[in-house]
């Protein structure tokens, strides 16, 4: 390990929170740009499949790419593609083209370059950092995430009353120039060593090894296995709530700026948290803990009538988030060899993009039916049914007990 990992850590995390910040500013945009304008669970199950379904396509291929080449190229690549695609769109609109279809069409390229950078970016992390320091690192990552999703809604719904879309959109091309000069003039980091051997296997045999990797070790499957119903279940919550908020509770924007900045405060909170605490010795222990919580919140949103109390719920979401995800990173990052790091977080961002858009395909149109707090409660208490699912699984536990010798 580099003796400079904290300085190429620093660099790495400020490239990648510079990035997010005009990603984020874009995605709210988008996402209230279309909640105003129609006020529809269809229009926003479109929105959301175009940001989802490539991801899922690209994945399995991004994942080999992640260990057959440079990561750092590849999270670059991804970066710059994305933002000349906004660049693009930008002037577009600027045009006078400022069709709804345009937005689906970016938020589609915009998951190309999420597909690339996520396996990129999982499998990189442990380049850069002593394995004994992964929690520390993921949940100060998670912190900075959340602190860049507090300022950006509000700044995305400032920017959206006092000027026009196509500014948030350069302002995330800006943003992702710097990314990018950053990693390419000051991050130096060795290329990992498949990525320097000649490889010997074909594309496909790599992807197919990648598989069986996956199929071999039993608690990657049942963890996979556990966030594909989980993705599911929770696109009420992630997805339906500002549709939620618009419905019951008024179609102001700062209501909607409220939700987002609320949730934010949370994940940061639970950045902390784990920064400081790092979680239960067991893994899966911690896992638990954030899957109840956030199952029993989803169905208090579908329950509570006031909007203040509401907030104090989404807050607790947000908490429950990084207590979930930091571990659950780690335990990947920890157990998977470094070698086959990038297609296991690969067939991970496929779970994730897929699952989600699916649960909306059924939730979307019946939030046009029935009212979405009925569907909040429903998935609430299933989800919190399966939090009990990890505790009970032998297998994500052993997996999930503290690696006590790390030459292992």
């Amino acid at each position: 390990m580099d003796i400079n990992w904290k300085k190429n850590i620093i660099l790495f995390l400020f490239s990648q929170t510079v990035s997010l910040f005009g990603s984020s500013l874009v995605q709210y945009a988008i996402m209230w740009y279309i909640t105003l304008k129609t006020q529809s669970g269809v229009m926003m199950t479109i929105a959301i499949v175009c940001g989802f379904l490539p991801t899922f396509f690209l994945s399995p291929f991004a994942g080999v790419w992640a260990d057959r080449y440079n990561r750092k190229a590849l999270i670059i690549l991804a970066d710059s593609f994305i933002a000349i695609a906004t660049l693009v769109l930008a002037i577009l609109f600027l045009m006078g083209y400022d069709m709804l279809w345009l937005l689906f069409v970016i938020s589609a390229i915009r998951a190309l370059g999420t597909a690339v950078q996520m396996p990129a970016i999982g499998a990189f992390l442990p380049q850069l950092v002593p394995e004994d320091k992964l929690t520390k690192v993921n949940a100060t990552n998670s912190s900075i995430q959340s602190l860049v999703m507090l300022v950006s809604p509000m700044l995305s719904g400032a920017l959206l009353t006092m000027s026009t879309i196509e500014t948030i959109f350069f302002i995330d091309v800006i943003t992702a120039a710097i990314a990018v000069l950053t990693l390419l003039l000051f991050l130096h980091v060795p290329v990992h060593a498949k990525a320097l051997e000649k490889q010997t296997i074909s594309y496909f045999g790599d992807m197919r090894k990648g598989f069986a990797y996956i199929k071999n070790h039993a608690y990657i499957k049942n963890f996979f296995l556990f966030c594909a119903i989980f993705f599911v279940l929770a696109a009420p919550a992630a997805f339906l709530t500002p549709l939620q908020v618009t419905r019951s509770f008024g179609s102001d924007v700062w209501r909607l700026t409220a939700i987002e900045i609320t949730f934010s405060v949370g994940m940061m909170g639970g950045g902390i948290i784990m920064a400081s605490w790092g979680g239960f010795k067991n893994k899966v222990h911690t896992m638990t803990l954030a899957s109840l919580i956030f199952g029993a919140c989803t169905f208090a949103l579908g329950v509570v009538p006031d909007f203040w109390i509401y907030l104090i719920f989404m807050l607790i979401v947000g908490i429950a988030m990084p207590i979930f995800n930091v571990p659950s990173t780690v335990l990947l990052q920890e157990k998977v060899e470094v070698d086959y790091l990038g297609r296991v977080f690969g067939v991970l961002g496929m779970i994730s993009s897929v699952m989600m858009p699916l649960g909306m395909l059924v939730f979307g149109p019946l939030a046009d039916i029935i009212k979405i707090e009925w569907l909040l409660r429903g998935t609430g208490l299933l989800l919190f049914t399966q939090g009990f699912f990890l505790i009970g699984n032998k297998v994500l536990i052993e997996a999930g007990k503290p690696i006590l010798n790390p030459e292992q």
